[in-house]
């Protein structure tokens, strides 16, 4: 009886190392965020931004590559990669650079800082339904801030490890980051009409990321409009991978 027991035992504990082993097989950062200098990864970037006091929708087309030119020590003292970004206007438009940010990989997470504000765009484990605090390092309740609608969104994933088809390509491993889909008195009634709108909003942000690559897309709108300003304020972009190494 004795020796049952032990063997019991045994198969208890190994069983429980496998189980434990298996929880422990998790999606590294590094697979859809890869940090390594000379990395680039190119998109068409349709941008739009709003005219004549908020009158008018624009969109405006370019070409934009996204380089890690060196590594570097963050304000943290962490190890730190400088990404910058090049611009031109289609189709024969020259690279120029027009901006620079700072990526981190913690491990755990992956932070990349844009015009000072710090997002936590990726977090262990990366699994389906995994929701986080993706903007918590940003400050958006200074007075005077124009940053309030970047407060509390929930960073969700979505279709992790699925293939999908982003611009010419076709990827086999990506993960959806659903970021934020709110918007309040939409359709906008204009001025005038039965039952005009006086205030409405529009928040969307969604990103896709491919194992190897990193980012493949981005589709982002911000606005806000008030009958009595008159018009919209705000901006949207779209970036679609075109190119990469």
């Amino acid at each position: 009886m004795k020796k049952i027991i032990l063997l019991l035992a045994i198969v208890v504990f190994f069983a429980a190392c496998k189980k434990e082993s298996e929880q422990l097989q998790v999606t590294p950062i590094n697979d859809y965020a890869p940090l390594a200098a000379g990395k680039y990864v190119t998109y068409n970037l349709d941008s739009l931004v709003y005219l004549n006091f908020g009158a008018t929708e624009a969109h405006h087309i370019y070409e934009v590559k996204y380089l890690t030119a060196d590594s570097l020590t963050d304000l943290l003292g962490r190890k730190a990669f400088r990404i910058v970004r090049y611009i031109r206007t289609l189709p024969n438009g020259i690279f120029t650079p027009d901006n620079t940010f700072v990526a981190v990989n913690t491990g755990t997470n992956f932070e990349l800082t844009e015009n000072n504000l710090r997002y936590l765009k990726l977090t262990l484990p990366i699994k389906n339904d995994r929701a986080w605090k993706g903007n918590s390092a940003i400050d958006v309740t200074s007075v005077g801030s124009d940053l309030q609608y970047l407060s509390d969104w929930d960073y969700t994933y979505s279709e992790v490890d699925q293939p999908k088809k982003v611009g010419t390509f076709n990827l086999a491993n990506t993960v959806t980051v659903k970021e934020i889909d709110e918007s309040v008195n939409l359709p906008v009634i204009p001025a005038g009409q039965a039952n005009q709108t006086n205030i409405a909003s529009r928040d969307y942000s969604q990103e896709i990321y491919a194992k190897g690559i990193g980012l493949v897309q981005r589709d982002f709108i911000h606005f806000e409009y008030q009958l009595a300003f008159p018009g919209y304020i705000g901006y949207g972009v779209k970036m679609v991978m075109v190119d990469h190494n």
